[in-house]
């Protein structure tokens, strides 16, 4: 084992490291694989985004997930199951990627994998008394270091909650590392199943980060519009151009506790999901409500409790800039609701040189070069961003 602790050194001490990183998120699309070289750490990071793909995955395997994904009751063996089924899948993914790419094995120094999450159980939302912070990620990183002979670290999310954070959004670190800019305020948008952004200032300052998740992004969007259309998302937000916003059930939507609560928080699936919906309809006491009308409201509701969110930590006399990424960019609907409730444009990240797409897993990655080569992170003592070291290793022998 020694010789496994001898090459975790050398590579804290080399000057760049090539670190493959790995995000499958609430959408259950497919896993995004991104190569990156990156060099230095911490506010002296510069990273090379070299390939990047996502891998789709099969209805198969999308289905064996959604037996456990986001359900207080389950199958326990099928939980069990998956585990490793998943980490071994996405070894495979991994190589398949490699070979497509033609890239050896042997000149990838590390796997940083962010697992799939199953279930989110903040606090907050739990109210369980005695119990903590909890959320929970699978596809075991033993099993993708073994399969593909390269260290892994995954599992990054439970130091977070360790150290009296949520386990979420976990994004704000490698934003700041990657994305702060002096003389400039930032806010970064990601849109993926559920919405969250991070604030950066232009002072530089540390201590006056924050980020919270905001509510729904894609998830109800993309649960509608399968249920509805049998199409995965709504492409360029044509169904919800083709509807009108209900406002008495956005109303109703808009009334859930979440949205009342205290900034910063987290959230999932588990609270925005079919049942959130169609309590939302009764509520409204609504005859009918057409397709097309929902997905317009649900996608005035994401654009809508984003903005609200933004706004939260926005000074009037401020000016600042809004960079969105994840599947919610791609949507011009959203995009624009967005930009209106704002008063401002919201752009797309990749005019910072980096892929909306591949930007979350691009932040593993460097959350996976932060544990091996960063220093001590401090963002002073605020709710949400504790200043620790994330990742799991898993060592391939």
């Amino acid at each position: 084992m020694k010789k496994h602790i001898e090459k975790l050194c050398q590579l804290s001490g080399k000057p760049s490291r090539r670190i493959i990183g790995l995000m499958s998120g609430t959408s259950l699309d497919g896993l995004d694989v991104a190569v990156c070289n990156i060099e230095g750490s911490g506010t002296e990071t510069v990273l090379d985004l070299e390939f990047f793909t996502t891998v789709p995955y099969s209805d198969e395997f999308r289905n064996e997930i959604l037996q456990i994904f986001a359900k207080r009751q389950i199958d326990f063996q099928q939980l069990c199951l998956l585990n490793p089924f998943i980490g071994s899948t996405h070894a495979k993914m991994i190589l398949d990627c490699l070979k497509s790419w033609d890239i050896d094995i042997e000149h990838i120094d590390l796997i940083a994998s962010h697992g799939q999450t199953v279930f989110h159980a903040p606090k907050k939302q739990h109210k369980l008394p005695g119990f903590p912070n909890a959320t929970l990620q699978i596809g075991d990183g033993d099993h993708i270091a073994a399969k593909t002979g390269v260290i892994t670290l995954s599992d990054f999310r439970q130091k977070h909650i360790a150290a009296g954070g949520e386990g979420a959004p976990l994004a704000v670190y490698g934003d700041h590392f990657l994305f702060s800019k002096a003389g400039e305020n930032r806010i970064l948008l990601n849109m993926g199943g559920i919405a969250n952004f991070t604030f950066l200032p232009g002072t530089l300052d540390t201590t006056k980060i924050f980020t919270t998740d905001t509510g729904p992004g894609n998830t109800l969007l993309d649960a509608y519009t399968k249920r509805f259309y049998h199409k995965p998302f709504d492409e360029n937000g044509a169904i919800a151009a083709s509807g009108k916003v209900n406002e008495t059930l956005l109303a109703a939507l808009k009334s859930f506790p979440f949205f009342k609560a205290p900034f910063p928080k987290t959230t999932g699936p588990e609270v925005f999901n079919f049942d959130y919906v169609e309590t939302a309809i009764q509520q409204s006491k609504l005859i009918s409500v057409s397709r097309q009308d929902i997905i317009a409201t649900l996608t005035q509701l994401s654009a809508e409790t984003i903005a609200d969110a933004i706004k939260s930590v926005m000074n009037e006399d401020d000016a600042y800039t809004i960079y969105a990424s994840g599947g919610g960019a791609h949507n011009p609907v959203l995009m624009s609701g967005i930009s209106h409730a704002l008063n401002r444009p919201v752009l797309k990240i990749d005019k910072l040189g980096i892929s909306g797409d591949a930007k979350e897993a691009v932040l593993f990655a460097v959350l996976a070069n932060e544990a091996v080569a960063g220093e001590q992170m401090h963002f002073g003592e605020k709710e949400g961003v504790p200043g620790v070291s994330m990742g799991k290793i898993s060592f391939p022998g």
